[in-house]
């Protein structure tokens, strides 16, 4: 029977394929294991083979993981849309969001986050394809809400965040990964700490690679069919 363990071994050797065909290294490309609707069982098992960074889509399923499994270290990663009056939670117990697109939910996890706790991590998400149903700032727009969270002291900006829509055609996903790429490069000149670009699952990670991914969520490939 394949494992989690055997499941997170096939996606680490597609991992270091792809980097390897883009001349990156391996370690510059963090798996970030999406374990939404998953148990603390299956976190477990995957923490035992070496994962260390987990991402939950809904507020109170990620609470209770991280509260069940405090005695593990792990980096969890809120990567779900987040509405305002669900900021706080998310605030005291992750380490990263990967989904702001409104400068009202940066300005209210910036007032939740404790001065106790080192600054939360926080990606941009851009809607690179354009779909009406996808959340996401449109491309451009990520340089106003940049500027707006550079004031913010319990914030830091870590780059930008996007899900395309899904395509089959490894040419569309890279020209799609490749436009996020280019907005980070332009909104390094005013954040240069801004070091990350989260995009790449389970179906297009090969091309989220070949284009400066430096953060790939994967799920169902680790875990399986939800």
């Amino acid at each position: 029977m394949v494992t989690i363990s055997d499941n997170l071994q096939a996606v680490r050797t597609r991992i270091a394929q792809a980097a390897a065909a883009a001349n990156r290294l391996p370690h510059s490309i963090l798996l970030l294991a999406v374990s939404k609707t998953f148990g603390a069982a299956e976190i477990e098992q995957a923490w035992r083979a070496g994962q260390r960074a987990f991402g939950e889509n809904f507020v109170q399923e990620g609470v209770t993981k991280i509260t069940s499994l405090s005695t593990l270290a792990i980096e969890w990663h809120f990567i779900g849309p987040l509405q305002s009056n669900k900021t706080r939670p998310v605030a005291e117990h992750f380490a990263w969001v990967h989904s702001i697109e409104r400068e009202k939910i940066a300005r209210r996890l910036n007032d939740a986050r404790s001065p106790q706790l080192p600054p939360l991590n926080v990606l941009i998400q851009v809607n690179v394809s354009g779909e009406s149903t996808k959340s996401g700032v449109a491309p451009g727009e990520e340089v106003a809400l940049a500027a707006a969270i550079r004031d913010m002291p319990r914030l830091r900006l870590r780059g930008l965040m996007t899900i395309p829509e899904p395509n089959p055609d490894p040419a569309i996903q890279r020209e799609r990964f490749a436009r996020l790429r280019l907005l980070l490069e332009g909104l390094r000149a005013d954040h240069p700490a801004a070091d990350t670009l989260s995009m790449g699952m389970s179906a297009d990670l090969e091309a989220a690679i070949a284009e400066g991914s430096t953060l790939v969520r994967v799920g169902t490939a680790i875990f399986g069919n939800r």
